[in-house]
C-alpha cells in the first residue's frame, strides 16, 4: 500500500512539474504540482481510454498519461479564468 502511494506521489510530482513547463507556467508549488499530477493521471487515463489506447503500465507511460491529463486541466482552468 505504501509503495503505491509513493508511486502516485512520484508520478504526480513529475507530471505536475512537466505540465507546468509545457504550459509555460511557473509551477504551482510542490504540493499543488503533486495533486495536479495525480488528478491529471485520472483525467489522462480517461482521455487515453476514450481514444482507444491502453497502457500496460510502467513509470514512463504513467508519467506521460498523467502529464497529458495535467496539461488538459491547466488549459481548462485557464479557459475558465479568462471568463
Amino acid at each position: 500500500m505504501i509503495t503505491g502511494l509513493i508511486w502516485w506521489i512520484i508520478v504526480g510530482l513529475v507530471a505536475g512539474w512537466a505540465a507546468g513547463k509545457i504550459m509555460k507556467g511557473s509551477g504551482y508549488g510542490t504540493l499543488a504540482d503533486i495533486v495536479l499530477g495525480m488528478v491529471g493521471a485520472i483525467v489522462g487515463g480517461w482521455i487515453v481510454g476514450i481514444l482507444g489506447f491502453y497502457s500496460s503500465g510502467g513509470l514512463i507511460s504513467s508519467i506521460l498519461v498523467a502529464t497529458l491529463g495535467a496539461v488538459v486541466l491547466i488549459w481548462l482552468s485557464r479557459m475558465i479564468k479568462r471568463r
